[in-house]
C-alpha cells in the first residue's frame, strides 16, 4: 500500500472488526515505512523516540513521537504476532504464558496502535481533531477485542445506575458512559476507561469511580488503560524535536490519596517516573500485568447484578 491507501484504510473503522484486521493493517504500514518516508527524526531529549516525516503525499507532516524500543519493524512483527496469538490462547485457557513473552504483549499492542496513529498523522492539519477521535476509538476497540478473544464478555456503553432512597426505593437512574464494561456470570465486574493519553482525562476517571460507587454503595473495580503519555515538543530549530510528558503526577497522587485509588492503571509506553516513584509504581503498571494476572483477579471479585444495572451498548458509527 502507498500512504494514500493507508490513510484511506485507517480512516474507515469498518476495516478494524477483528484483531486480524488490526494486524494486517500494521503489517502494511511497517512495510511502507521501510522505504516510504522522507526522514526519521530522532528526539533531542530522549533519543529512543523518533518522529517520521512523510513525503508530499503526506503533506510533509511529522508524526507523533514513536518509541523505537517498543515498536517492531516489518521483519520482526510477523514472528511477534505468532507469539502474541499463542499468548492470548494460553490466557484464554487460563494458563500462564512464559514470563519472557510479557514484552511481546506490550510491544505488539503498542506497534499496532501507533501504526494507526502515525498513519492518521498524514491527514491535513484541518482534520487533526477527526484523526484524534478516530485513533482513540480504534484503540478502545482494540482493547475490547482482545478481552473478547479471551472469552470474556466486554462491551462499551452506558450504565444506568439506580439511585435509591434510604428505604431501598429507587428514585431515578443516573447514566454513565464507559469504554469497557466487563461482565461474567450475570454480573458487571469491571468498569474501564481506554485512552491513548491521560492528558485532560485522568480527573474524570477518578471522579467516575467515586460517583458510581457512592451512588450504588458498592466498590466495583474501575481501571484505566493508556497507550502513552508523551507528545511532540517543537524546537525553534528546523527538524530539532523533543518530547514532553503529558502525565500529571500531582493530580494522580492527589486523587489517589484524597478521593479513591483506581483498581488498575496500565500503560504500553510507561514513563520512567512511574517506575521510579514509589507511590506511582504502586498504582501504575505496564499493560502485560492486566492481561497476565489482574483481569482474572478482578473478575473473581463480587460484581453488580446485570438485571439491576441496565447497560445500553453503543451502536458504533463505523464510517
Amino acid at each position: 500500500m502507498n500512504l494514500s491507501n493507508l490513510v484511506e484504510h485507517a480512516s474507515n473503522k469498518k476495516h478494524f472488526q477483528s484483531i486480524a484486521g488490526y494486524i494486517e493493517f500494521c503489517t502494511r504500514y511497517l512495510e511502507f515505512i521501510e522505504t516510504g518516508l522522507q526522514a526519521r527524526i530522532v528526539s533531542q531529549n530522549e533519543s529512543h523516540y523518533q518522529f517520521f516525516q512523510y513525503k508530499q503525499d503526506g503533506h510533509f507532516n511529522i508524526t507523533r513521537p514513536l518509541n523505537s524500543s517498543l515498536m517492531y519493524d516489518a521483519e520482526s512483527f510477523a514472528s511477534a504476532t505468532e507469539q502474541f496469538f499463542h499468548t492470548i490462547e494460553k490466557l484464554k485457557n487460563r494458563e500462564t504464558p512464559s514470563a519472557a513473552l510479557r514484552h511481546n504483549i506490550i510491544y505488539t499492542i503498542y506497534t499496532i496502535q501507533q501504526s494507526i496513529g502515525a498513519t492518521l498523522d498524514a491527514l491535513p492539519a484541518g482534520k487533526s481533531n477527526q484523526a484524534r477521535k478516530l485513533n482513540g476509538d480504534l484503540f478502545e476497540r482494540l482493547i475490547r477485542l482482545l478481552i473478547l478473544d479471551l472469552g470474556i464478555e466486554c462491551v462499551s456503553g452506558t450504565v444506568r445506575v439506580p439511585v435509591k432512597d434510604f428505604d431501598g426505593t429507587e428514585l431515578f437512574k443516573s447514566n454513565y458512559q464507559h469504554d469497557l464494561l466487563i461482565s461474567e456470570a450475570g454480573e458487571l465486574k469491571i468498569i474501564g476507561s481506554v485512552k491513548t493519553s491521560s492528558k485532560d482525562r485522568i480527573d474524570k476517571i477518578f471522579v467516575d469511580k467515586f460517583l458510581y460507587n457512592k451512588l450504588t454503595e458498592t466498590n466495583l473495580p474501575h481501571i484505566a488503560i493508556f497507550l502513552n503519555d508523551v507528545q511532540r515538543k517543537n524546537s525553534k530549530h528546523e527538524n530539532k524535536y523533543g518530547i514532553n510528558s503529558t502525565f500529571l503526577p500531582g493530580h494522580f497522587k492527589a486523587y489517589t490519596f484524597k478521593l479513591n485509588s483506581l483498581d488498575g492503571v496500565y500503560y504500553c509506553d510507561i514513563r520512567p517516573s512511574m517506575l521510579e516513584d514509589p507511590t506511582l509504581s504502586k498504582h501504575i503498571k505496564t499493560i502485560d500485568h492486566f492481561f497476565y494476572s489482574d483481569l482474572r483477579h478482578l473478575l473473581n471479585k463480587h460484581g453488580a447484578d446485570l438485571d439491576e444495572v441496565a447497560i445500553d451498548t453503543n451502536q458504533e458509527d463505523d464510517h
